[in-house]
């Protein structure tokens, strides 16, 4: 079998083919968006390259070519003689990839199916214009503070609205400034509501997303991200592999007699990990009873609320995980189950 490495780059990519000897049989530099043709004409091999913007679209092209792909993360490539030295080229790294593979099985990140990708994308999509407009909203609220101006208290989406008219009944007016942050504030709003149905529709539609939101506190756009982050549940052996992936689990720093525990790694991704401690609020506020409420403000009566709401937003994240994986909706009797004291 042949190993292919290649050096992902924007416009251009560097690619190294070592035979199953680990000898050089061709460098070439190749654009990015040809190396399908290039691919093409090759017989079925090993193809690595390093994460990167680029690098799931090129492993789904050249896996539908028959090829092997492995996807290295980033943080290993350092550890395998990539940089060393303090020589790195894109010709050097293709070379170190191509004769790490030729020797060991190198690991790879999860290649995630079309629809996991669009789901991320249109769920970033998303977060970027509510980013864009609470950025611009605190913008206005600075000013205001500097004008000593107080505004009623309201929805995010009537803010300019209640800004208008608490600034405008001044002797100065509105500056021109101001009322431009305004109107942007106010287009943002109807693209971030379209997006927002655009998500609900995605849940609507899918079978899984459907079981999902009938966890008290999941909604929408916490079902599809997870559906979307997780992707394939068959990967995971047990759900708490699941909690570690999105980075709620405690980190630790342990060695020879010593064991000691910190706060959770936070590893993987911020905005699924963001939305189930927000989900985890939700059903804190609304579902006093709940047998996971329950558990979680025992928890809080010893260790705080904070570390129960994150206590609280792991076991969330279990329970999800267990449901898709069984194919079944909610039960209390169920979530109530005893896990591993925190």
């Amino acid at each position: 079998m042949e190993h292919v490495a290649i050096d992902l780059g924007g416009r251009e990519s560097q690619i190294c083919i070592r035979n199953a000897e680990g000898k050089v049989i061709k460098e070439k530099r190749c654009q990015t968006i040809k190396l399908g043709d290039f691919l093409k004409t090759r017989p079925p091999s090993r193809v690595v390259m390093e994460t990167c913007a680029e690098s799931f679209a090129v492993a789904a092209t050249v896996q539908s070519m028959g090829h092997e792909v492995r996807v290295v993360p980033a943080t290993l490539v350092r550890s395998l003689g990539v940089g060393a030295r303090r020589l790195k080229t894109d010709r050097r790294d293709a070379q170190v990839l191509s004769e790490v593979s030729t020797r060991i099985d190198l690991p790879s990140v999860h290649l995630c199916s079309e629809r996991s990708r669009d789901r991320k994308t249109l769920c970033g999509m998303r977060d970027g214009l509510v980013q864009a407009r609470t950025q611009l909203t605190n913008t206005v609220r600075g000013w205001l503070r500097t004008q000593l101006v107080k505004v009623k208290s309201g929805q995010v989406e009537s803010f300019p609205e209640r800004v208008r008219e608490a600034v405008l009944s001044r002797p100065e007016g509105m500056p021109a400034f101001v009322e431009r942050q305004l109107q942007v504030i106010e287009s943002l709003t109807p693209q971030i509501n379209a997006a927002t149905q655009e998500l609900a529709a995605q849940a609507v539609q899918d079978e899984v997303c459907q079981r999902l939101m009938s966890v008290p506190g999941v909604g929408p756009i916490t079902a599809v991200r997870f559906v979307a982050t997780l992707d394939e549940p068959k990967r995971f052996a047990d759900a708490h592999r699941v909690e570690s992936y999105v980075g709620l689990v405690p980190s630790e720093s342990s060695s020879s007699g010593r064991q000691r525990r910190g706060s959770i790694t936070k590893a993987g991704n911020s905005a699924m990990r963001w939305l189930l401690v927000q989900a985890a609020w939700c059903l804190w506020r609304t579902q006093p009873h709940d047998p996971m409420v329950q558990w979680a403000r025992r928890i809080a009566e010893r260790r705080g609320r904070s570390m129960a709401i994150v206590a609280l937003a792991r076991k969330l994240c279990g329970v999800m995980y267990a449901m898709w994986r069984d194919g079944a909706r909610y039960s209390p009797k169920l979530a109530a189950q005893p896990v591993e004291p925190v």
